[in-house]
Formats: structure tokens, sequence, C-alpha cells
């Protein structure tokens, strides 16, 4: 999907970032071309939030970015500016591109799954599904109506 290949841009960066050089010939160049891309995401956010604009700017970002890692040599600055801007635009959009977040949907039906041990009597069960979320910062609570759930901080 297209949002893979952002996420897959984007680990190639961080995978990428502390084996490269200090410097390359053409780091300004790229540094040019990070900077290009703030500012078409500014005014993008400045003609009333435009989304769809962000976006593209974003795929854009990914491109070069993808460019750039194809390259022989590379220069952690380059690569921790591309990583900043990635990291700037998704945090405005309101998503990120690290490890992906659990879905609410997974998250019930591990509870749903826990709740269905619990009747069974099942509580090595139950206590594994529980240690599972705590891990994922999930915190449960039991009340008589059911099990709540909230993203720890």
């Amino acid at each position: 999907s297209a949002f893979n290949r952002l996420k897959t841009a984007y680990s190639n960066l961080q995978h990428r970032l502390n084996s490269s050089t200090n410097l390359t010939e053409d780091d300004d160049q790229w540094l040019e071309k990070v900077e290009e891309h703030r500012k078409a995401f500014e005014e993008a956010m400045d003609d009333d939030f435009n989304t769809a604009n962000a976006i593209s700017v974003l795929f854009d970002l990914a491109k070069h970015a993808n460019y750039y890692l194809q390259k022989d040599h590379t220069a952690d600055h380059v690569i921790t500016a591309f990583i900043e801007m990635f990291d700037r635009i998704v945090s405005v959009l309101g998503f990120s591109l690290g490890e992906q977040e659990l879905l609410d949907q997974e998250i019930e039906d591990l509870i749903e799954k826990r709740n269905e041990a619990r009747r069974n009597r099942d509580f090595a069960l139950s206590d594994q599904i529980r240690d599972q979320l705590k891990s994922m910062n999930i915190i449960l609570e039991d009340t008589a109506q059911g099990t709540r759930w909230k993203r720890g901080e």
C-alpha cells in the first residue's frame, strides 16, 4: 500500500543512519531538497490546511529519500534531516511511521479472547493476554459492566 511505501522509506533511513559517513560531496543539494519539502509542506498547511498537498509532499519526500539512499555514500546529517522532516510532517498530520500502533479492533479482539478465557476459568491464558496487552502499553480495567481499556502514556 502507499502507506507501507512511506513506512519503508522511513525505516530504510533509520537503518542507514549509523552506517553513513560524516560528509559527502553533494550534501548541500540534498539538504536543499529537504528544505524545499519543508517549504512546500508549510505552504500546504497555510493553504487552509490542505492535507492533500501535504500528503503529496510527504510522498515526494519519500521518493527523494529513496534516491538518496541509493547512493554509495550517505551522510548521517542528511539522513537525520530527512527523518526529522518525515517526523515533522506526520506529527502534524496526526499519524506515525514508526512501529505501527495497534488498531483498536485488534485490542478489542484480544480483550474478547481474554474475557472468554476468564469465563472458561483459564486464568493462565487470561493473565498471559493481560500481560501481552500491558507490554503494548494497553491498560485494562475490569468493571461490572465489562472490561474497559486505554492506551498508557
